[in-house]
């Protein structure tokens, strides 16, 4: 369940816009809201993590490159 608070203006133009429509508000709320969900642009993962990638640094500038040979050298120094 949800509740959503509205300005007396705005409840009273959904109130119209819903008896025109012959349902009740809580149905024009809910078809609004379905629809607005439908058309949200889905995000690419690079979208949602772009405001972290690159935001930390490290000395090393070629991690991403020689990373199997970081990992193996990493690895043989703790055997």
């Amino acid at each position: 369940m949800l509740t959503v608070r509205l300005d007396s203006e705005l409840e009273a133009k959904v109130g119209i816009v819903a008896k025109n429509m012959h349902v009740s508000k809580s149905e024009l709320v809910r078809r609004s809201l379905v629809e607005f969900v439908k058309n949200t642009p889905k995000l690419s993962p690079w979208q949602l993590g772009k405001e972290l990638f690159g935001k930390y640094e490290s000395e090393n500038s070629d991690l991403s490159q020689n990373r199997k040979i970081l990992i193996k050298s990493k690895i043989s120094a703790k055997t």
